[in-house]
């Protein structure tokens, strides 16, 4: 019998991310790709040197968080001994704004998110909900994570992140600058990408507001394939069991409570 991988799911945070609801979106699937899920809801157990040695992956949906200096220690010396770490959204790319170490390990931070017009704005989250295209580059034709998605439209939060140059992006998205922006020409922003850092691998997606995104058929699709594609000792590219391959959709938020 094969001795099952080990996954870790770090999930809180600020509620408007659904971080239960989103991270139990994908356990059975990490379940069914031979994984046995444990399920924390603060960062604490990075703290934990021996437990985090049998860790193979980390799934961390926690988002506005903080993290103290010896758990955020423990979070990187895990993944540079060879632990992966897989994410979506502002649970990755937006989780402990107090530890600059953090944000370097991950290579991306959340900026901002502009959203509808100022008149438009009721002060409910779709005021942040903007369509939006996740633009995949030449590099993700071939790559594990993304061969055979095409570009795909969202309508949710479209980031606007900070980040460095030793990520390796495969999608992209741009902002535009609309009549009231104040800014003159377009950004455009890494939407998913991964990074080596020590032995362990790092993958982030930036759409993932709440569970419709996620349950948009590419979005759902990156964000297996990463999970697997993160996870030390992944041999084979989509695992024992091959995630779903998606062609381009649209997913709408509602801005129901």
């Amino acid at each position: 019998m094969t001795t099952p991988r080990t996954c870790l799911v770090v999930r809180g945070g600020w509620d408007g991310h659904q971080p239960v609801e989103a991270t139990d979106l994908f356990i059975p699937f990490l379940e069914e790709n031979g994984f046995a899920v444990r399920i924390e809801d603060s960062p604490a157990i990075y703290a934990d040197a021996e437990y985090m040695a049998t860790v193979d992956l980390i799934l961390q949906c926690n988002t506005m968080s903080t993290i103290e200096r010896p758990q955020f220690e423990g979070l990187r010396a895990a993944i540079e001994a060879g632990t992966g770490m897989a994410g979506w959204h502002g649970g990755i790319a937006d989780s402990y704004r107090n530890e600059s170490d953090y944000l370097t390990l991950i290579g991306g931070q959340f900026g901002c998110h502009p959203g509808t017009h100022p008149d438009e704005r009721q002060g409910e989250q779709a005021d942040n909900y903007v369509p939006y295209t996740v633009n995949l580059l030449p590099a993700a034709a071939e790559h594990p994570i993304t061969a055979g998605i095409s570009d795909f439209d969202l309508v949710t939060e479209q980031y606007w992140v900070l980040s460095d140059d030793y990520i390796d992006v495969l999608a992209t998205t741009t902002q535009k600058v609309r009549d009231w922006d104040p800014w003159h020409r377009e950004v455009t922003s890494p939407a998913l990408w991964t990074r080596q850092w020590g032995k362990g691998r790092i993958f982030v997606a930036t759409p993932g507001h709440r569970v419709e995104v996620l349950k948009d058929p590419s979005v759902r699709t990156v964000i297996e394939r990463g999970l697997l594609w993160a996870a030390r000792g992944s041999g084979q590219p989509y695992g024992e069991h091959a995630p779903r391959r998606a062609a381009a959709s649209t997913t709408a938020e509602g801005a129901t409570r």
